[in-house]
């Protein structure tokens, strides 16, 4: 019999997620916002891979804290490593859908601009000529 780990009280998993992706969002965002600057990246490749990036944060962390819980039950040990297997299946699958969803849709080029920023750039050499 595997001895109990004491991993301290159970944690809420949910907002686990919430924290793991708002964490990847932070450093994701701010990772992909200086290669946008440093015109290494698109602003859609970008926002693209900040959003993938925090799914499978969210992902991560909650299976993480689930399998904690788990270590810290009697017997616990199959429940964490189900946790983790689900965490892992969990990213895998934002892989899949990213390379799916990336074949079907072609993506904006740099130079391609939204209506709505068009006009934002329309507005604010209007100010500047002014």
């Amino acid at each position: 019999m595997i001895p109990k780990i004491n991993t301290g009280t159970p944690r809420n998993v949910l907002g686990h997620i919430v924290s793991g992706a708002l964490a990847s969002a932070i450093v994701s965002g701010t990772i992909n916002y200086k290669k946008t600057m440093q015109k290494q990246m698109s602003p859609n490749e970008a926002i693209k891979d900040t959003v993938k990036k925090t799914t499978q944060g969210g992902i991560a962390t909650g299976s993480a804290i689930a399998a904690a819980n788990f270590l810290g039950q009697p017997n616990g040990l199959m429940k964490a490593l189900t946790a983790v297997s689900v965490g892992m299946a969990g990213i895998y699958a934002v892989e899949i859908l990213d390379e799916k969803l990336g074949n079907a849709y072609s993506e904006l080029s740099q130079d391609d601009e939204l209506p709505q920023m068009q006009e934002v750039n329309e507005l604010e050499g209007e100010e500047i000529n002014e």
